[in-house]
């Protein structure tokens, strides 16, 4: 998909996607996906497998015995999941190293695997959801790579991301949520996860959905997410507030919320 030509007058270069990911997508939307196709087209990548089996044995997955291959890993936690770990790696992989990004990297892990598990149980699009989850900070590293010695600055200075957004959108005419909309919608992800990225700062300051969004089941999620990984405290009200404007049983969302909460609560505690 195109980029936002008022995006490209700005001359802020959003990266291609990697050719495995293009494979991978093309993988993930056939009707009846072949998982041996799937890891070995990961494998054809040393450097990105070596990524993906680093991941998934990570605390945050909490698997009790070390996986050795793509394919084991694909049995133990299924076909969505490790592809979100290759999307993942593979977006790493296309911007520079730098500890500043190292936050931004780990909070997409969480988020994501906590938005696809919700919204696999709550009936709404897990790889959209999850890929959201992902991509939702995404536009921080495409303008770190553009303003590196200005933007780290304004990471620091910002308590959260709608101050930054108001910050961004100051010095460089466009913010990191629709920096992350232009990349996710190049990269060809779900128009689900464009529009939950897309509008996941506002709905943060505002606990409502613009009217004219569509597909809203994910930006639902991508809220309820922020809150668990932000205030939780929040939790019970922030739901209220959000699932009705999705048309999700409140009652529904709290428990998908406190279940993948408590999962990744025990994985993190097997993985120590």
């Amino acid at each position: 998909m195109p980029v936002d030509p008022q995006l490209r007058s700005l001359d802020i270069e959003i990266p291609t996607q990697p050719e495995v990911l293009v494979k991978l997508s093309l993988l993930m939307a056939e009707e009846d996906i072949d998982l041996q196709a799937v890891s070995s087209l990961v494998e054809t990548d040393m450097a990105l497998a070596a990524a993906v089996m680093k991941a998934v044995n990570s605390s945050l997955y909490g698997l009790r015995g070390r996986v050795q291959t793509v394919h084991q890993a694909l049995t133990y936690l299924g076909m969505r999941e490790v592809a979100a770990i290759t999307f993942e790696m593979g977006l790493r992989a296309a911007f520079p190293p730098a500890a500043e990004l190292e936050p931004i990297w780990s909070r997409a892990a969480k988020r994501g695997l906590l938005m696809g598990r919700m919204g696999q149980m709550l009936g709404v699009d897990p790889w959209a959801a999850h890929s959201a989850g992902l991509f939702e900070e995404c536009g921080k590293a495409v303008l770190y790579r553009h303003a590196p010695g200005h933007y780290p600055a304004m990471l620091r200075a910002a308590g959260t991301d709608v101050e930054l957004a108001q910050l961004e959108s100051t010095a460089f005419g466009v913010s990191h949520d629709k920096l992350g909309a232009a990349l996710c919608e190049s990269w060809g992800l779900a128009p689900a996860a464009v529009s939950s990225v897309s509008h996941h700062v506002e709905i943060q300051r505002d606990l409502r959905m613009p009217d004219t969004m569509q597909r809203r089941g994910v930006g639902a999620i991508s809220l309820v997410a922020w809150t668990l990984m932000n205030d939780p405290t929040q939790l019970d009200e922030n739901i209220m507030f959000i699932a009705p404007q999705a048309q999700l049983d409140e009652t529904l969302v709290l428990r998908a919320a406190r279940k993948v909460e408590e999962q990744l609560q025990q994985a993190e505690a097997q993985g120590r």
